[in-house]
């Protein structure tokens, strides 16, 4: 029971981060940026983050005799956390190349360009809490997710009223 209580904790912290994330650049009064030329910077951020993590899964198969050929990482081993990392990363990508051009749209570009950079910072978070502590990894997971999730219902809104 503990241990639910303190991932709970965890994606609280990460609601949190998503209404600061989202609701900060409007409260702050950034200037509206066009999508066309926001979106493509949002997306810098969690692009480098997927090439680290590319690399470092290349980097441990590229030093390990038994994973070189491309055989699975061994289920637990830190090259399988890092595989899985990759993969729900690309997952959340994907769902910020659906939602963040609208989001841009509606709310402004400095609202996407600031969720990019708290993208990154969520995902090195999750990465590390994968590794490290169950509440680190629930704070990425909901820091990133929920920050998406918001903004899209956020921009939603302001679009149909």
């Amino acid at each position: 029971m503990r241990k639910r209580a303190r991932i709970l904790a965890g994606m609280a912290a990460g609601a949190l981060w998503a209404l600061a994330v989202v609701g900060g650049p409007q409260l702050a009064g950034l200037p509206y940026l066009p999508a066309p030329l926001s979106v493509p910077g949002a997306l810098v951020p969690p692009g480098i983050v997927m090439a680290a993590m590319i690399g470092r899964l290349a980097q441990r198969r590229f030093w390990d005799d038994a994973l070189i050929d491309g055989q699975d990482f061994p289920s637990g081993s830190p090259g399988w956390v890092d595989q899985r990392v990759l993969h729900n990363t690309i997952e959340q990508v994907v769902l910020a190349l659906v939602t963040w051009p609208f989001v841009a749209l509606t709310l402004g570009g400095g609202v996407v360009l600031v969720m990019g950079v708290a993208f990154a910072l969520s995902r090195l978070a999750f990465w590390i809490g994968y590794h490290a502590a169950p509440p680190l990894r629930a704070f990425g997971f909901a820091a990133t997710f929920y920050t998406t999730v918001l903004a899209a219902f956020w921009a939603v809104f302001a679009w149909a009223i």
